[in-house]
């Protein structure tokens, strides 16, 4: 399939399909750095993160399929080797074993700020290519990230 089958430009997606295969490979290390809070959460707000890690990382796993499915949609090869994500991605493995919990908060944070970043450039890269259909999925994920941002920020008690 390519992105003619769905009335787009081959030559306008191109952009678009770049920029999510590097999205993907940045919610691979995200996801990841996900399981390892969860894993390894400690202290007095375990049962609270605990759930909201798990929480978390269970739409991360959701949102890398959608990104991967919306690749193959868009004609082309999703990156699928962990080389390709911690050479491309952004966002970078940490060690969450013994971290403090609100550390791996802030960790968290960092990732869903580099991860809107991420996201405003697709938006414009997908108004540019007329693709609607990369631009709604997109702006879902970024809303999630944006509630989930204020949600941690209060928690941890940052303005």
């Amino acid at each position: 399939m390519d992105a003619k089958a769905i009335s787009l430009s081959e030559t306008d997606v191109k952009p678009v399909v770049d920029l999510l295969n590097d999205y993907l490979a940045n919610y691979h290390i995200h996801y990841q750095k996900l399981r390892g809070c969860h894993w390894n959460i400690k202290g007095q707000n375990f049962f609270t993160l605990h759930i909201k890690f798990e929480e978390l990382y269970t739409n991360a796993q959701e949102t890398i399929d959608e990104i991967a499915e919306r690749v193959l949609t868009l004609g082309k090869p999703p990156h699928s080797r962990f080389a390709d994500y911690i050479n491309e991605s952004e966002i970078k493995e940490i060690n969450t074993i013994g971290m403090k919990d609100l550390d791996m908060v802030d960790a968290v944070l960092d990732d869903f700020s580099k991860l809107i970043s991420l996201e405003r450039g697709l938006l414009e890269a997908t108004e540019e290519a007329g693709d609607d259909g990369t631009n709604d999925m997109v702006n879902r994920f970024m809303q999630f990230k944006e509630k989930n941002t204020w949600m941690l920020r209060s928690f941890a008690g940052k303005k």
